[in-house]
């Protein structure tokens, strides 16, 4: 499947609404909600079967869905600023936050859910430059430089991967109610 040509046209999400989605544990989807369906431009059939990464817009650097998918892989959760890509080339921001299903007898990851709120303007402000220096030495060096500078940066603030995004998204106190809510809802 060919990603459609990014335009520079947001899509302002409703603070209101969520978006939810599961995957099967290689990231295939599964599942979407009506404002996924909505906001990501494709009919619920030109989702299902898809990978993920159907949303997935130029400008996020691999290295964070990278720490995404080694942390979720390992049942860990994750909550990370997302910009994503819709089928007509606009594009919208999230706060995602997911939640594993693990087979009760082989203790593997089955699926994922992904639940998904409107990012607020201070996060995606902060995270811009940083997701463009990292794509541009994903440019030059590779997933592995751009980790490494990752890693570097957040030594360098004192701050985990996770307090950064914590600190960003404000109120954090909210937006794990509502991840908690939303899990308690679709599980």
């Amino acid at each position: 499947m060919t990603h459609p040509k990014p335009t520079d046209n947001e899509i302002k999400l409703d603070q209101k609404r969520y978006i939810v989605s599961k995957t099967d544990a290689k990231g295939i989807i599964e599942y979407g909600n009506d404002y996924f369906v909505e906001i990501s431009g494709y009919s619920e059939a030109e989702l299902i079967g898809q990978p993920h990464s159907i949303v997935r817009h130029p400008d996020m650097p691999k290295v964070v869905f990278k720490m995404m998918w080694d942390r979720i892989n390992r049942a860990q959760n994750i909550m990370a600023v997302v910009k994503n890509l819709a089928k007509d080339g606009s594009y919208y921001w999230v706060v995602t936050e997911f939640e594993p299903k693990v087979d009760p007898i082989t203790n593997e990851i089955i699926s994922h859910t992904a639940f998904r709120r409107a990012a607020p303007q201070k996060a995606i402000d902060a995270m811009i430059p940083i997701y463009q220096k990292l794509i541009e030495i994903e440019k030059t060096g590779g997933m592995e430089a751009s980790e490494k500078y990752l890693r570097g940066y957040l030594e360098d603030q004192k701050i985990t991967y996770d307090e950064l995004i914590d600190t960003l998204v404000g109120n954090k106190g909210l937006f794990k109610v509502f991840f908690k809510l939303m899990k308690k809802l679709f599980s």
